[in-house]
């Protein structure tokens, strides 16, 4: 009788355990796959990894002190493109608001889509690079041969002469990389690509 209830116990204590170990790998795949826009969102409030910072109007405070930003531009494998500031570096005052331009060029005989990612070195002054209006917001699509003007706007926040780690920062470098960006098909385009390759 005691080793039925040996038995029983032990079966349940297993399940237990089971039970426990495919909740933690559950939990760890959902960890897993919040974990990127998580850390995209923590980089873009608080501007680590040099992440810059997106805002709606322009700053209403502007400071008598100058600040050089540097412009830098890349293309990833596979994207046929030049691609370069107009001009490659801007002195402004802390807190003015800027446009400057890049320019982009398809130098491939058909359509090709390319999305920029962008960073700011030092690092520490991600969190005071505010862009009001950038080209790298969305996706950019261009004929063989066509060239296009694309602007930034932005400032850099005032309050980047305050904390210890930024207040001696005199120069800021923006730098851009364009990698390709396939467009999604639309559901019937897909269907009807999967009834082709399902024939063959």
């Amino acid at each position: 009788m005691s080793d039925i209830k040996a038995s029983k116990k032990q079966k349940k204590g297993n399940g237990t355990i089971v039970a426990v170990c495919l909740t933690f790998v559950v939990g760890m795949l959902g960890m897993a796959y919040a974990a990127v826009p998580l850390y995209d969102m923590f980089c873009k409030v608080t501007g680590y990894g040099g992440t810059t910072q997106r805002v709606e109007q322009a700053s209403s405070v502007i400071l008598d002190k100058k600040i050089k930003v540097r412009f830098d531009a890349n293309t990833g494998p596979g994207l046929p493109w030049t691609f370069e500031p107009v001009q490659r570096e801007l002195e402004l005052k802390i807190g003015e608001t800027v446009q400057v331009m890049y320019k982009a060029r398809n130098t491939s005989n058909a359509d090709a889509t390319g999305q920029a990612t962008f960073n700011v070195t030092p690092q520490a002054a991600g969190a005071y690079f505010n862009k009001v209006e950038c080209f790298c917001f969305t996706e950019t699509t261009l004929k063989p041969g066509e060239e296009m003007d694309m602007p930034v706007v932005f400032f850099v926040d005032p309050a980047i002469v305050e904390p210890v780690e930024t207040k001696d920062i005199h120069t800021i470098t923006l730098s851009y990389t364009f990698f390709p960006h396939e467009k999604t098909k639309p559901v019937a385009s897909a269907d009807k690509a999967d009834e082709e390759t399902s024939k063959l």
